[in-house]
Formats: C-alpha cells, structure tokens, sequence
C-alpha cells in the first residue's frame, strides 16, 4: 500500500472510485438523491477544484488508487464551513478494501497537512449513513458541532478538531 499526493492524471480514477465508494449509499437514497449523488460524483471539476484549493491524498494498491480523501484549506467558507476552517472531503474507499485502516490513514494525512498550514480548526461532515466514518472521525478527537439540514433526505453533522 501506497499513500501519496493526488495529481490531475488521477481523476480518471477518482471519478469510479467515487462511484463505488459512495454507490454503497445508493439503495439507502430515493431515486431523485441517489441520482444527483451519482451526477455530482462524476464531474471532473469537482476533484479539479478541490485539488485546486486544497490538496488530495490516495492510497495505491497494486497500481490502482483504491482509497482518496481531500483536505480543504481555510479561506474556502461554503454553507457548512466558516472561512476560517480547513475541512476534510470526500475520503472514499474501494469496498474490497474497508477495514484496513485506509481511511484512517487519510484522515491522518489530512491532519497533518492542515498542521503544517498552520490552520487552527479542521471540519467535516458526515451522515447517518456512515456510523464507520463517524467512529473514526470521533476516535481522532473530532466532535459534532451541530446538526445540518438534511443533505440527500439523510441526518448530517458537521464534526469539528480544534488544531491548536
């Protein structure tokens, strides 16, 4: 297993895994979510621009990316994130290989990148979907900072780790 820096090259890459990571989720969407979460997961600009105002982390396996995950830099607010908060996107692993740590490894890197920037807090979001994500996040110290709207018809919590 490899862990390194994403590049452009890869997003003919991230764009299936994306689809596979996330299309576990599928059958727990409506038809309507379940298909804008597919559309969204296949635009190239979506990695494009995270990779652009932040910087991409993927796991190699035999030469294939099996695992990704994004660290957004603070000075990037949305609807969920203040200005002043990095976050942590998207890390989506190939389903032959959870429970190898490959997420936790991510997210460690996300981490620590947001420390050598020096950003003081580091958020993310997640969903009922998602209780493995959720034990990990809290097992690294984040916590929920509050509850969002629904995203998809399904609970979200924006999680937050005070860096400093």
């Amino acid at each position: 297993m490899e862990y390194r820096i994403a590049k452009h090259e890869d997003i003919n890459q991230l764009i299936p895994l994306g689809l596979m990571a996330y299309g576990e989720y599928f059958p727990l969407l409506n038809e309507e979510n379940k298909s804008l979460m597919e559309t969204n997961l296949q635009k190239s600009e979506l990695y494009e621009n995270m990779m652009k105002i932040g910087k991409g982390f993927v796991a190699e396996f035999e030469g294939k990316i099996i695992g990704m995950g994004f660290l957004i830099y603070s000075g990037n607010p949305t609807n969920i994130y203040p200005g002043n908060w990095s976050y942590i996107r998207m890390i989506g692993i190939n389903p032959h290989f959870k429970g190898m740590g490959i997420a936790s490894k991510i997210t460690d890197l996300c981490i620590e990148e947001a420390i050598i920037k020096n950003e003081q807090t580091i958020g993310l979001h997640t969903s009922e979907m998602m209780p493995a994500a959720r034990h990990i996040y809290e097992k690294k110290g984040f916590v929920i900072s509050k509850e969002l709207e629904p995203i998809f018809g399904k609970k979200y919590w924006l999680y937050s780790l005070n860096l400093n």
